[in-house]
């Protein structure tokens, strides 16, 4: 017996379109796209002719004032002794960034233990370094020697195995150097304080459980999250930092505001010589904003997959993108 087939269904009828109950008809469905009129902003256009017309004011008075005495800026912006005290600038930052953000480490580390003097004694520091100005702290250094002439080294309040004068082992320079760093360190132990506790204690949990030494949490769990805190924070300070050597003009320490001082002393060119030590803060300033730019990009590999592109990857991108399209189309071509 075999089994009937049932006729094929007709095709169903294609149901009517309803109304739109607003009255408005529904478009024809003839397969073009339409069009989308774009937004006018005439007040954006005004507003960035004012700006552009204010910058070329600006531009035409630095080529033309004579007061700016551009000659005497290109005689010194290079001169040996800019760059000498350029030097000791960059010196003076690099201890000061290392000593204190070394110090500030330990600083975080105490606070955030168990031990409640070490919490303590992390805590007063913190306070008292930063509510004593700069200057004060390093003109203290500078004058230490009024108050101890001679250190000793030995046991505390025992013999001393070897003493030494003051003078003959702190200079200026020196004593820079340990103002900025233990100034730096009081701000630098908060910065990396908030690094530390932003990291989920969750993450430290689930590593201990592990059976992860506590050395080898600390390196592979908690810095490399903590860095992406810490890292915009730290660079302002390393840039306050860089700019606060200034401050040391006042112990006659030969860095770049206390040397383009003396130069301008001599010659009476304030302006131009301002403009020196300006455009080396600018020069360097900008240095440094561009390595936090790709330390924060090398940090960020744990939160992003794909690193976003760099400035030169996507203006290179952009220049390959135009190339490979070719000429434009003419106006009202369709592709």
């Amino acid at each position: 017996m075999s089994a009937s087939t049932a006729p094929d269904a007709a095709p169903e009828a294609a149901a009517p379109t309803e109304p739109d109950p607003t009255g408005t008809p529904a478009p024809a469905e003839t397969g073009t796209t339409p069009t989308v009129a774009k937004t006018r902003h005439p007040w954006r256009w005004v507003i960035s002719a004012v700006a552009l017309i204010l910058l070329a004011q600006f531009v035409h008075g630095l080529a033309t004032n004579p007061g700016w005495d551009w000659p005497t800026f290109a005689r010194y912006i290079t001169a040996e002794s800019v760059l000498s005290a350029l030097r000791v600038t960059l010196e003076l930052t690099a201890w000061g960034t290392a000593l204190g953000f070394l110090l500030g480490t330990a600083l975080a580390i105490a606070r955030l233990s168990n031990n409640p003097v070490l919490r303590v004694i992390a805590w007063v520091y913190i306070w008292a370094f930063r509510s004593i100005p700069l200057i004060v702290q390093l003109l203290f250094w500078f004058n230490i020697a009024y108050l101890y002439r001679t250190l000793s080294v030995g046991i505390p309040f025992g013999p001393a195995l070897f003493t030494f004068e003051v003078n003959g082992v702190i200079s200026g320079f020196t004593a820079a150097v340990i103002g900025l760093a233990l100034h730096q360190a009081a701000y630098s132990a908060e910065i990396i304080r908030a690094g530390f506790i932003s990291v989920d204690a969750g993450q430290l949990e689930a590593a201990a459980a592990l059976g992860i030494p506590r050395l080898r949490q600390f390196r592979t769990v908690v810095v490399p999250q903590a860095m992406r805190s810490i890292l915009p924070n730290a660079a302002n300070e390393v840039i306050s930092l860089f700019k606060g050597t200034s401050i040391v003009s006042v112990m006659a320490i030969a860095e770049l505001f206390y040397q383009v001082q003396v130069i301008y002393g001599r010659n009476g060119r304030v302006v131009p010589l301002l403009m020196v030590a300006t455009v080396w803060y600018i020069v360097l300033t900008t240095v440094l904003s561009v390595a936090q730019y790709y330390i924060e990009r090398h940090y960020a590999k744990g939160a992003h997959r794909t690193p976003p592109p760099t400035p030169l990857q996507r203006a290179w991108r952009k220049l390959r993108e135009v190339a490979e399209a070719g000429p434009a189309a003419p106006r009202g071509a369709t592709r």
